[in-house]
């Protein structure tokens, strides 16, 4: 790992999700040569572009171009690809995993904390060994060859119970990554119907449960009430509060007295704060978020940030004792504010607060299909997904990236969707593996 000078402050940046890396690339481009060293430490090399998610799982946009490489947009950056373990905030020391399997302390002065959260799973019996994440490029592209084997499996099964739970597919948790990913899917699935003479579209079973009595609070009541009448119009079934109580081997229990065998289970009940900052000497609150004050800095904590899904974040438009929800939209402005206030400490000038009052939110639900509330304009239908697509498009880093998705977009509208699962590249050693078995029995 690459050391500064002594008198050349170290800025480390834990986590490159939309808070971590945005960070970064305004502290490049606002500090001054040699005013002080930055440090992006990541378990992966590239940040992800979640709100995309969902299009790429239903192969509206190619996997690639909704992660941003690191070192492409970071410059001049140490970038670390290595988890952090723990830190020891009180010795300005972060320690890394190494090859070695002993942590590697890593120096700094200057503590940014942004490594996002994680999925919340709660103890459900059968839930681990059966259910799909929908958090990270590689949980969606697996889901996504998931979906067309279960297609593959319906086609060739013997039996009404077989082909019937290989065509039932359930989304538990009614927020955006639920919502998105299961409008998307149904589509992807419907179209791949056509090249499946045996299945018809009307077969195919579609379950989303929601704890609470509304899906997508973020675009307000009145949306979420729409979104809920245009899913059940698509034969989507609907089920509010309403919780899973288990899902041993395949077989669903509902607490509304409801059971059914399905072939997916997808879950996206909310998130949970990143597990490294029960490793760190930060104060946390209740729920296991870092504790940070209007300025974004650490309470009680000199020369320590945090910002994005780990932290408490006061949220100054809502009022006294509201905090800022977890969404890519306070993240990105979290860290331009952040990283302007690392700035003027190091230049010893007047901190900035942060507030920003929320221009609304939108969602696809699947080809031409949307909600959006910005500001008090409420949308939906085709001007939604219009919305949509322009906001997150904006929203990407670099030009590059943009300009892929746009062609991606215009392929797909052109020609229809890719159908192929290549679900053998989860498992691309397996077969040299059995090869390699197999000649060292003949020995």
């Amino acid at each position: 790992m690459a050391t500064t000078s002594h008198d050349t402050p170290r800025v480390l940046v834990v986590g490159a999700g939309q808070a971590g890396m945005h960070v970064a690339r305004r502290l490049r481009r606002r500090l001054r040569p040699g005013e002080a060293a930055i440090t992006v430490v990541d378990p992966h090399s590239y940040s992800t572009y979640q709100p995309l998610l969902a299009e790429a799982a239903a192969g509206n946009l190619e996997p690639r171009h909704v992660v941003v490489p690191l070192r492409q947009v970071l410059p001049g950056v140490e970038v670390i690809t290595r988890a952090v373990i723990s830190i020891d905030h009180s010795r300005r020391t972060a320690y890394v995993a190494s090859g070695s399997g002993e942590p590697e302390p890593l120096g700094y002065d200057v503590l940014v904390l942004a490594p996002g959260s994680v999925t919340r799973v709660l103890p459900v019996p059968g839930l681990a060994e059966g259910g799909i994440g929908f958090k990270t490029v590689g949980e969606a592209i697996h889901l996504r060859n998931h979906v067309l084997a279960q297609l593959d499996t319906a086609a060739s099964a013997r039996s009404d119970a077989d082909r019937e739970r290989a065509l039932t597919f359930v989304f538990v948790g009614g927020g955006y990554a639920g919502v998105e990913a299961l409008a998307e899917l149904q589509d992807m699935a419907h179209d791949a119907c056509r090249h499946y003479p045996g299945i018809d579209p009307a077969r195919l079973r579609w379950v989303l449960v929601e704890a609470t009595g509304r899906i997508l609070p973020e675009v307000g009541e009145r949306m979420g009430r729409y979104t809920v009448d245009l899913l059940q119009r698509r034969g989507i079934d609907v089920r509010l509060d309403t919780r899973l109580t288990s899902v041993v081997d395949g077989h669903l229990v509902l607490d509304d007295g409801s059971e059914f065998d399905a072939g997916t289970l997808v879950w996206t009940a909310g998130v949970a704060p990143h597990p490294l900052l029960k490793q760190t000497d930060m104060p946390l609150d209740e729920r296991g978020r870092v504790l940070a004050t209007k300025y974004l800095s650490v309470v009680d904590t000199p020369d320590a940030w945090a910002l994005g899904d780990c932290a408490a974040v006061p949220d100054l438009a809502r009022g006294p004792g509201a905090v800022c929800p977890p969404s890519a939209q306070h993240a990105v402005r979290q860290a331009r504010v952040a990283a302007g206030n690392v700035i003027a400490t190091l230049r010893g000038r007047t901190l900035k607060p942060y507030r920003h009052t929320s221009a609304g939110s939108v969602a696809s639900l699947g080809l031409y299909q949307g909600v959006a509330q910005v500001y008090r304009l409420r949308l939906r239908g085709l001007p939604a997904w219009l919305a949509h697509r322009t906001y997150h498009l904006l929203a990407l880093p670099t030009w590059n990236r943009r300009l892929r998705v746009v062609a991606d977009w215009t392929l797909a509208l052109l020609f229809p969707r890719e159908i192929v699962s290549l679900e053998a590249l989860e498992h691309a050693r397996d077969a040299f593996t059995t090869a390699a078995e197999e000649t060292a029995g003949r020995r």
